[in-house]
């Protein structure tokens, strides 16, 4: 119970002790904080943004809006997690090259 108590303890200060960051230099705080709570909430949006995508296919298929549900329920946590700079949460959702948008 005290080991319980005490990471819950470690987490709240990481996470209360994480100020604004400028978008050049992430401090350790931001980093650490990115590491152990955005990194791993990025992979569960992932895996609920894939079930929410299969049970949204029957709306979005006649609406021909697959892409645009596709980039908001997975390409976006995909990019969040593993694309974003850690540390950087001002990172711009959609600067990650989408094939599909490439000109000719």
């Amino acid at each position: 119970m005290r080991k319980k108590i005490a990471v819950f303890l470690v987490l709240l200060s990481l996470v209360a002790f994480t100020g604004p960051v400028s978008a050049n230099e992430p401090n350790d705080a931001t980093i650490i904080g990115d590491i152990l709570l955005a990194r791993p909430l990025g992979l569960a949006m992932i895996a609920a943004g894939s079930v929410l995508f299969v049970v949204a296919l029957p709306v979005s298929l006649p609406s021909r809006s697959v892409g645009n549900v596709g980039q908001r329920l997975v390409l976006d946590p995909v990019e969040f997690t593993f694309i974003r700079p850690v540390g950087n949460f001002d990172y711009r959702l959609g600067a990650w090259p989408n094939p599909d948008s490439r000109e000719p």
